[in-house]
């Protein structure tokens, strides 16, 4: 009987341990947090974003202008020549050399403003990413919080996880 109490004794000295173990650490584990943007809405509310957007799409209009005036005049040359059959093989060739120069017109022009495009949102993104970031970074410590994710990368949580007005906000204050 006194091996059984021994036992007894010893179980109860391992779970006063364990419950002292769980009492301390239990609070740490705790503090560990999670915060959650959605960054489509971050991207959507973004005024330098959208201020980045109106200033290039100003840039770009007279080149847009240019290549819808050029498309205009192809079709035209290209229905006046399928509307006159009666034309003599001197006019045939010259608005065939009319087509053509638009033609290589506008293609170099519409290269030069894709390449335009693709610089000017690689620009964007790496400002934008760079702000994101630090924003996070900003969040997570405010927040006392040891990882901030994507919603997309949760498969689901607690709303007051949910950082991304204050993400906004943040973001739309960088000037």
């Amino acid at each position: 009987m006194s091996k059984f109490f021994e036992r007894v004794k010893i179980m109860n000295k391992i779970m006063m341990t364990m419950s002292l173990v769980l009492a301390t650490f239990a609070p740490l584990a705790q503090a560990a947090g999670i915060g959650v943007i959605d960054l489509e809405r971050v991207v959507e509310n973004s005024t330098y974003l959208k201020q980045q957007n109106t200033a290039f799409q100003q840039k770009i209009q007279p080149q847009t202008t240019k290549i819808d005036q050029l498309s205009k005049e192809l079709e035209a040359l290209q229905q006046r020549a399928q509307a006159n059959s009666k034309i003599s093989d001197a006019e045939k060739q010259k608005m065939s050399a009319q087509y053509q120069a638009k033609l290589q017109e506008l293609a170099q022009l519409q290269q030069t403003v894709q390449g335009s495009v693709q610089s000017s949102i690689q620009q964007i993104r790496t400002v934008f990413d760079g702000r994101v970031k630090q924003i996070a970074e900003q969040l997570r410590k405010e927040n006392n919080l040891d990882v901030v994710l994507n919603k997309n990368s949760t498969l689901t949580y607690d709303a007051k996880y949910d950082l991304t007005d204050k993400m906004i906000q943040k973001v739309n204050a960088i000037k």
